[in-house]
């Protein structure tokens, strides 16, 4: 009898001891994640701490390197354009096709590469532009980042992630920019200095990188290949027609160009349409005002004096109101079907005029306010854009749109910068240049303001006919309706 009952024992113990250790895997796991989450931030906030970045400009313009405004504007800033536009579409399939990784690594490798040539002091236009190759690369790369933080984490935690890591960045750039601004204004520190604090930094952000956990999944190129995986069919799946265990093959021959096709039918929904315009239109206007507003203010009030540059805090400032615009416009609710046109229309009229007002202004703090504000605007759209393009889509289909936007965006703003400020082409100075953004700008909002006013008129034809038959129709009593009877088009029951 007694090894019946220590049987038995056993037995009925077995239950309890599986119960107690089911939420163990589950509390590594969390355990995991937020370790994940805690170090991806760490690792976002360091890769931004460059204190001598807001002050390139002045370091290329003073006695330490001496090159003329027109070296400056018209030879070295443009290949910054060119840079981008020639590696973005490289990065873009490599960032997936080798799982994040090696990207960053890359992205890290260029940024000691752009301070080790700002340190060394050379003083060639090729040696400079070499320098603005670099800086493309790590543009390019920072696809690499904002992806690969969904690659390590469930569908259900992307909002977070998302949240979690623009907000360390954001934070990154504003301690980077106080904190260079605060060491040439406080403690008179020369730029060449600052250069170097800047590439200890940056190799530091090297070693983080290293330390990054490798994703054995990314979005096209390495799709999940278990049973389970195939439980709930992706975007491309669906596409390549089998889930992804069966169809590797067929969709890395044809289920890129299937996307671009159904693309081509998304761009059929005006709401896409319009945003996806914006986007391009108003992104490539953005980015040539950012290359070039520091030279315009170096133009303006040229330094005598090292502690009288204020660009890191004017960019801290910038970045500040940046992230508040861009919270605050997750709080505004209008319809948007209805309103976005005249929005977009107001908020670029308002830049043109900030434009204009950076360009004629000869008091440097009016310009730092009018740049600041143009910056806060754009930030203000880009979350409803991004809201109103993904709302609609796949997770594969929105990182599809965002990256055809960001090339066409990229290849506007490389086509005006060779009109415009390329030496081969006008070779504009810097002050007939944002004449040109001030025209680029003021056009676009006469477009969005005119697609308004269509868009009201259509509204007001689409509610007369509306109002009348309501007007001549008799008397409607609302009548309950049992609820397994009830549709979306039955409320109201003629009396």
């Amino acid at each position: 009898m007694a090894p019946r009952i220590m049987l038995l024992s056993c037995c009925r113990a077995m239950p309890k001891n599986d119960g107690a250790k089911k939420p163990a895997p589950e509390k590594v796991l969390d355990r995991h994640w937020k370790l994940q989450v805690c170090y991806l931030c760490f690792y976002g906030f360091m890769t931004q701490i460059r204190p001598g970045e807001s002050f390139i400009t002045p370091y290329l313009l003073g006695p330490d390197q001496n090159f003329t405004k027109a070296e400056v504007t018209n030879a070295i800033t443009p290949v910054l354009s060119y840079s981008y536009m020639a590696v973005l579409v490289p990065i873009f399939l490599l960032t997936d096709y080798l799982r994040y990784k090696p990207v960053l690594v890359l992205q890290s490798l260029s940024h000691i590469s752009i301070w080790l040539l700002l340190v060394v002091r050379g003083t060639s236009v090729l040696a400079m532009q070499l320098m603005e190759f670099f800086y493309g690369i790590t543009m390019a790369a920072r696809i690499a980042y904002s992806s690969y933080i969904f690659s390590l984490v469930a569908p259900s935690r992307y909002q977070r992630m998302a949240s979690y890591s623009r907000s360390a960045v954001l934070l990154g750039v504003f301690t980077s920019s106080v904190l260079g601004q605060l060491c040439v204004t406080l403690g008179g520190v020369p730029f060449l200095t600052l250069n170097y604090v800047s590439l200890g930094f940056v190799s530091f952000g090297l070693i983080l990188t290293l330390f990054l956990e490798r994703p054995r999944r990314s979005l096209f190129f390495n799709r999940p290949g278990g049973a389970g995986d195939a439980a709930v069919p992706t975007e491309l799946d669906r596409m390549a027609g089998g889930d992804s265990g069966r169809g590797t093959r067929g969709w890395r021959d044809m289920v890129l160009c299937r996307m671009l096709q159904e693309l081509g039918a998304l761009a059929r929904q005006p709401q896409l349409r319009l945003w996806s315009l914006w986007w391009v239109f108003n992104s490539a206007g953005y980015y040539l005002m950012l290359y070039y507003a520091h030279i315009l203010w170096n133009e303006i009030s040229p330094p005598t004096d090292n502690r009288q540059v204020y660009n890191g805090g004017v960019d801290a400032a910038s970045t500040l109101l940046g992230a508040v615009a861009s919270f605050a416009a997750g709080y505004v609710k209008i319809r948007w079907k209805l309103w976005s046109e005249l929005v977009i229309g107001v908020v670029t009229a308002f830049q043109a005029g900030l434009l204009l007002l950076m360009n004629s202004t000869t008091n440097i703090w009016l310009c730092y306010a009018a740049y600041v504000l143009f910056r806060g605007s754009h930030q203000f759209l880009v979350p409803i854009a991004i809201f109103q393009i993904a709302t609609s889509l796949s997770k594969e289909l929105c990182a599809l749109v965002f990256g055809v936007n960001t090339f066409f965006a990229t290849v506007l703003k490389t086509i005006i910068t060779i009109i415009v400020a390329d030496k081969r082409g006008l070779g504009l100075s810097v002050h007939p240049q944002f004449y040109v953004y001030f025209g680029y700008f003021t056009l676009l909002a006469v477009v969005y303001l005119l697609a308004a006013i269509r868009v009201g008129v259509q509204h007001s034809h689409r509610r007369q006919p509306v109002e009348l038959a309501l007007a001549k129709e008799p008397c409607q009593l609302p009548v309950e309706i049992p609820a397994q009877e009830k549709s979306p088009e039955a409320g109201t029951i003629q009396a």
